[in-house]
């Protein structure tokens, strides 16, 4: 399944067990000779919420929250009979997140998920910074001064403007912002360029390299975007998989993110 192009492999884990999740996840994630996906993600029971989900990067690391996966994960639990309400909760190694669900002719078309409240402490993003916050300021980086803001959004992220986002060599310049050793766990690099009140993004994702899409990314450049004047709470955001929509609630500062969810294939794979 795929939110936005952000495709991932998913497995129903409720009755079966995977019993090396990050080697199965490097070998089914290759696209030339596995499934092909952004990653791996399992559904699992939960005695918290309506399900969970564990996340896993191509290169195997465990993520802790997917904003386009947690979709496909509703999409699935309702598709499949398995919960059937519109309202659901998902454990994520970030917390519980709620999903709206939008049904289309029987089946889930698109979501609405609860990201919860962007954190802007360095020790929770986490980042090795001496101030409160780092909001719009310079890093010496790529050969020359950048400015950028840094938050989590259960993802650790970081959000550059910049004139074209197209013009960004992405392959030879991603590792550098993902390994910077500002973060300790690594960190997602969104660059953003901004006009007419939306959001051109490209990201690159730490243990996935580019993604077609990325929901905490979008939530996170909607939200620095929002804190440097550059665009209003409720913003849509273009990605080269597809448009998703933000929105930063002032009454509880909840993010929320829509976005489409997908079903490609199902099948079976010996591993």
């Amino acid at each position: 399944m795929h939110g936005t192009g952000n495709d991932y492999i998913f497995i129903n884990c409720m009755q079966q067990t995977i019993i090396n999740p990050s080697q199965t996840a490097v070998m089914l994630s290759d696209r030339h000779f596995g499934v092909g996906g952004d990653g791996l993600v399992l559904i699992l029971k939960s005695d918290k919420a309506d399900a969970r989900m564990k996340i896993y990067n191509a290169d195997g690391s465990e993520g802790r929250i997917c904003g386009n996966a947690i979709r496909c994960v509703g999409k699935y639990l309702y598709d499949q009979d398995i919960i059937k309400k519109t309202n659901l909760s998902v454990e994520t190694a970030s917390g519980i997140r709620q999903l709206q669900l939008i049904v289309s002719d029987g089946l889930v078309s698109e979501a609405t998920v609860d990201m919860g409240e962007p954190v802007f402490s360095p020790n929770d993003i986490p980042m090795f910074s001496a101030g409160n916050n780092f909001i719009n300021q310079p890093i010496a980086i790529w050969g020359r001064t950048m400015y950028a803001t840094a938050l989590s959004m259960g993802n650790p992220h970081w959000v550059f403007r910049v004139k074209d986002v197209d013009s960004i060599n992405l392959e030879a310049t991603g590792p550098l912002f993902e390994h910077h050793k500002l973060f300790p766990d690594r960190v997602n690099t969104e660059f953003v360029a901004v006009e007419q009140n939306a959001i051109h993004m490209r990201v690159w994702e730490r243990g996935s390299g580019e993604t077609l899409s990325c929901g905490s990314g979008a939530c996170a450049a909607a939200v620095a975007c929002c804190l440097n004047g550059w665009c209003p709470r409720s913003v849509d955001v273009f990605l080269r998989g597809g448009t998703l929509h933000v929105d930063w609630a002032e009454q509880n500062n909840h993010v929320f993110l829509t976005g489409d969810a997908q079903h490609v294939y199902s099948g079976e794979i010996f591993i």
